[in-house]
This record gives structure tokens, C-alpha cells and sequence, in this order.
């Protein structure tokens, strides 16, 4: 009698997270991240809770598990766009081609349509996310809250858009640009400015 295996070959544990992880990103994109449980993702792959923990995590980690999946295409193309570029001009570089990717793409779009918009605190959140967001804008990994700033702009206008595209540039360029100009010129101040000599009163 051939026993219906929940997983049937290869690398078994592999293949269980990987199936946990697609079905997690089907759920999220149907239902936002907000909405997203570990019984839910349990039902749909027919398993219990303890194996969705056993082979993927708890639910930040296929979170973060789904965010990686979701994110792939678009930095590939923010790395590329970006190569060669530094300071403000490869900041709002990168946002604008991350923009573009997530508008240009029927899923990913779909999972920040005004109905189901993700829990935006879940992407806060996300340490992939900020991760990505300094790397892909050449953030130095001693300044967090730049990498969280960056990742709550994107967010905020994939799910609320300016009206066209050359506005939203120059809001960018306007609000955005002046930030990190202001952090590259302190930290050259701090790099090139040496303290005075110290002079004797003997």
C-alpha cells in the first residue's frame, strides 16, 4: 500500500519549507500580512501547526520568508539601476525603480490595493526589509533608522500613490534628496575636520 506522503522526495525538509513558504505567499498576497495566521497557512497545506513551525518558523520568520520571495525581482533590478550611483541620487534611484517594480507587477501590486493593504507596522518591522533598503541605497549598517525611513516611504506610496510619476520624483527629490545630502556632509565634516592644536599658556 503506497502511503500518501504530506512531502514525497528529494531533500524532505527542503521541500516542506518551500511548500510552507508558497502557500504563505499566496495567503499574503490574497489577504494582506495583516490577515495572515499560522492555522490559516496550516489548513492550506494540509499539515498541523507543529509542522509549519518544524520546517519554516513562527510567523515572523515566514514572514520575513515571503518578504524575501516577494521582494527578488525588484532588487535585482533596483541593484542594477543603482550600480555606480551614491548618496541622494542612488537613494531616490533606488525608490523610484522599487515603485516601478511593485506597480508593474499584478501581484505585488495587488497586495497593496486599498483593500488589502498589508498591517504597514508588519513591514516597519521587518528587519529583511531595512536590510535590503541599505543595501540597495548604500545606508551604512550603523544607521538603522534611515534604512526603516526608507522602507516606510516606499510602502506608504505603493499603497498611496502621488498622481503621476514626475511629481512623485520631485517630491522625492525635495523632501527625500535634502536628508541624506545633509548625512553625507556631516559625515565628511566629521571625516576631514581635525580638532585644534592646543596651545600652551607656560
Amino acid at each position: 500500500m503506497v502511503r500518501d506522503d504530506w512531502v514525497v522526495g528529494g531533500d524532505r525538509r527542503a521541500a516542506a519549507a518551500d511548500r510552507i513558504y508558497a502557500a504563505a505567499a499566496e495567503l499574503v498576497l490574497r489577504e494582506g500580512l495583516d490577515a495572515f495566521d499560522i492555522d490559516t497557512l496550516a489548513a492550506k497545506v494540509h499539515c498541523s501547526r507543529a509542522t509549519i513551525y518544524r520546517h519554516a518558523g513562527g510567523k515572523a520568520q515566514i514572514r520575513d520568508a515571503v518578504l524575501v520571495r516577494l521582494a527578488t525581482g525588484i532588487t535585482d533590478k533596483v541593484r542594477r539601476a543603482v550600480a555606480g550611483l551614491s548618496g541622494s541620487e542612488r537613494v531616490i534611484t533606488a525608490i523610484t525603480v522599487a515603485l516601478q517594480q511593485i506597480r508593474s507587477d499584478p501581484l505585488r501590486r495587488m497586495m497593496f490595493a486599498a483593500g488589502n493593504s498589508p498591517d504597514v507596522r508588519e513591514l516597519h518591522a521587518s528587519p529583511v526589509l531595512a536590510h535590503l533598503a541599505a543595501e540597495l541605497t548604500g545606508i551604512t549598517d550603523d544607521d538603522p533608522q534611515a534604512a526603516q525611513w526608507i522602507v516606510r516611504v516606499v510602502v506608504s506610496l505603493a499603497h498611496s500613490p502621488i498622481a503621476n510619476v514626475r511629481d512623485e520624483r520631485k517630491a522625492l527629490e525635495r523632501f527625500v534628496a535634502p536628508a541624506f545630502d545633509a548625512t553625507a556632509g556631516a559625515d565628511t565634516t566629521k571625516q576631514t575636520t581635525a580638532p585644534a592644536p592646543r596651545t600652551s599658556t607656560d
